[in-house]
């Protein structure tokens, strides 16, 4: 495998060339097109074709490498190397014409994140990262912010699909975060959320009942840009998980405290 900094540019162009597609179909999107895979989680065509230009993009830059896709149009055999794609993170925004939504890819090893690309076509904003080489959005590095107070922090507080399991979960962290900090956000993207605190416009980030594809790439993101990502209960051998935490560092125990008050049903 060539060296990292020169593969992550690479996929900042199969991620850049995705991100346009969805840009330019967003101006003709039928709403028809869109099925429900579960309650209020939703997929299109849109979805299926971006998926399939970045894993055949994909394919040519590193052919011994398997795939772990959302849309599940290649596979994950056991390789060495292995391309984590969400080709929209965001989608209930995109079908709504609303931002922000992005294209998410991360390569990884069995127990590693080796790179992470992540592009706002709305925004024309590419945010990546490598190994030990930093965090960068259009080329310039990212660090997280200096908040140490919980009442100072710009949080986002996610909903996932899963109410019934979250529910409990999501409104204890309302109930003691509003009115005690300093502004709390949903944005709809998880990928994006979690580039945000990497780049210092938010403080903390949660959610739970989430896929590899929609918090990899970032989360090397959020590591290289000084901040810290574990799972619900601090550990950081998030990567085979589904409930993560990202935050500037300085906050991150206080948000894991809150959050052993109400964990989510089931984990």
């Amino acid at each position: 495998m060539e060296n990292l900094e020169v593969l992550v540019q690479k996929v900042c162009e199969v991620a850049r060339g995705a991100g346009h597609f969805l840009k330019e179909e967003r101006k003709r999107f039928r709403q028809d097109a869109v099925r429900e895979k579960r309650v209020h989680d939703y997929v299109s065509y849109v979805d299926k074709e971006s998926e399939r230009r970045i894993v055949s993009a994909l394919r040519m830059l590193l052919p011994e490498a398997g795939f772990v896709t959302e849309e599940g149009s290649a596979d994950y055999r056991d390789e060495t190397y292995c391309w984590v794609v969400d080709p929209l993170d965001g989608t209930t925004n995109y079908i709504h014409d609303v931002s922000p939504y992005c294209v998410s890819i991360a390569l990884r090893t069995r127990d590693m994140l080796l790179l992470g690309v992540i592009y706002d076509p709305s925004l024309d904003e590419c945010f990546y990262a490598w190994q030990g080489g930093g965090a960068y959005l259009n080329g310039v590095p990212m660090h997280v912010s200096a908040t140490n107070c919980l009442e100072n922090a710009f949080a986002i507080v996610e909903l996932p699909y899963e109410s019934g399991r979250y529910a409990r979960t999501g409104l204890h962290l309302i109930s003691r975060m509003y009115g005690q900090v300093a502004g709390i956000r949903m944005n709809g993207s998880a990928a994006l959320a979690m580039c945000y605190v990497a780049a210092g416009r938010y403080d903390t980030w949660q959610e739970a009942f989430i896929g590899k594809w929609d918090f990899s790439a970032a989360a090397l993101m959020v590591m290289e840009a000084g901040g810290r990502v574990t799972d619900y209960y601090g550990s950081p051998c998030f990567l085979e998980g589904h409930h993560i935490v990202a935050t500037n560092g300085w906050l991150h125990d206080e948000v894991l405290r809150l959050l052993s008050e109400a964990l989510p049903e089931g984990m």
